[in-house]
């Protein structure tokens, strides 16, 4: 059964992949799913506050718990089995090795993340996918921007 990677991080265009995960496994596809969210490493103010880097790791993996949980709810109710990956560090990088590690035979993302910067930098990371990840890889557009012009 192939294994695909789904990149989260609380978006709506993130969900949007989710939901066109759905729709494939509603044409029967079938897969198994890896949902995956890489939060930022602590920053010196961080790091000099919370003196323990064991507090520092649970903070980030209850913020990529609860980034992904939307994701992971629409998947089960489907039945589907899925997986998760809380993850830290530089986000291509993380993803790539989410891919190798577990297994992945494709990845569907978002091509967009949340607003501003965040579009920026997820816009960036979609790219940076599609050009080096060892396997497919499907961005999902909004429907707004899926019908203008390329």
């Amino acid at each position: 059964m192939l294994k695909f990677l789904i990149p989260v991080d609380g978006s709506p265009s993130s969900l949007l992949a989710v939901h066109h995960a759905l729709e494939l496994v509603g044409h029967g596809l079938r897969a198994r799913f890896v949902v995956a969210n890489v939060q930022e490493p602590a920053n010196l103010y961080e790091v000099m506050v919370a003196h323990d880097p064991v507090v520092l790791r649970q903070v980030s993996e209850a913020a990529a718990k609860d980034l992904m949980q939307p994701a992971v709810d629409l998947l089960q109710a489907a039945g589907l089995p899925v997986e998760t990956v809380p993850a830290s560090g530089d986000v291509v990088p993380a993803l790539l090795e989410v891919v190798e590690a577990l297994g992945c035979h494709g990845i569907i993302m978002g091509s967009h993340g949340a607003g501003g910067f965040k579009a920026a930098v997820l816009g960036s990371v979609s790219a940076e996918l599609a050009r080096s990840a060892p396997v497919p890889v499907t961005l999902v557009k909004p429907a707004e921007a899926a019908d203008e012009p390329s």
